[in-house]
């Protein structure tokens, strides 16, 4: 039998440091570590950036992980240590894959008046930890589809494929449904699947979502049925479960955690005497433990 839609609710997070936005966070969550690969992702917005000042991370390390940045308002400017220089627009992906450890900063850029979008990790499949960092530009085409508009920047969704490479099946897709429509998704059985609403009304197999909450639907199904009686920007996320255990802190994934310690004491040598670089947190009592 196949399990009822699991409704993953926002918790509220405040800056987790200098530059950054408070967030909307719905993964991880104490019921829900990952989705596929997935294992982050970070609501925002839209922030008004004369209040909030906007977007001014300074350069922070990542590991074993891939970061997605996909915003629906404003630009940010992201450098990172692979060489790239890129703007983060609306509908465009920017996908940096960490592998064996990038460091990278953003910054909204001075014409930016909100900032409103998405924050998305997944983790790296154990053989593809140590790979050389990456950073992929790609402007997926809105393509009209039954009930709205779809941008399918990762995977392949209403036969639309990325051309994008990722190193687990996975999807991500941004749809804007139209009022009074209904969309059948056709999925991959064996796949992890989650409906992020953004903005106005929808259900997922007849159960209704809240703004900003997190549909989450298990392996089993072949096809999601979404209805939306005004209209709705949605983000649909799912992929293969990674079945590995991982272990995650702060901006790092690792296997145990000695991985983790490990890649903190290399980043703090690494930015001695660099007063520009983010400074990782003390590590938490005790030993981290390994999700999956």
């Amino acid at each position: 039998m196949v399990a009822d839609l699991q409704i993953l609710r926002p918790r509220e997070m405040p800056p987790d440091g200098p530059g950054t936005l408070p967030v909307r966070r719905t993964i991880p969550s104490r019921v829900r570590s990952l989705v596929g690969a997935w294992c982050l992702l970070d609501h925002y917005g839209p922030d008004d950036v004369s209040v909030t000042g906007g977007m001014a991370v300074p350069r922070h390390p990542h590991t074993a992980l891939a970061t997605v940045s996909w915003l629906f308002t404003g630009e940010i400017e992201h450098r990172d240590s692979t060489g790239a220089h890129a703007t983060v627009r609306p509908g465009e992906l920017n996908l940096m894959i960490a592998g064996r450890g990038v460091s990278h900063s953003e910054q909204s850029t001075p014409g930016t008046t909100a900032l409103h979008g998405v924050r998305l990790w997944f983790a790296l499949p154990d053989h593809e930890r140590e790979t050389t960092p990456s950073f992929v530009h790609h402007v997926p085409e809105p393509m009209y589809v039954p009930g709205g508009i779809a941008r399918v920047f990762l995977g392949d969704l209403l036969g639309i494929a990325s051309p994008v490479p990722t190193p687990t099946a996975l999807l991500g897709a941004e749809l804007l449904l139209d009022a009074d429509a209904e969309t059948e998704l056709e999925v991959p059985e064996g796949h992890e699947h989650a409906v992020l609403l953004d903005d106005g009304d929808v259900s997922v197999d007849g159960q209704a979502l809240e703004p900003a909450e997190v549909g989450y639907l298990g392996p089993g199904r072949s096809r999601l049925t979404l209805r939306s009686a005004m209209g709705a920007r949605l983000l649909v996320i799912g992929g293969e479960p990674l079945g590995e255990e991982m272990v995650m802190w702060w901006t790092l994934v690792g296997r145990s955690h000695e991985d983790i310690v490990a890649a903190r004491e290399q980043w703090a040598a690494e930015i001695a005497g660099q007063p520009d670089a983010l400074p990782a947190p003390a590590l938490p009592g005790g030993r981290l433990r390994p999700r999956r």
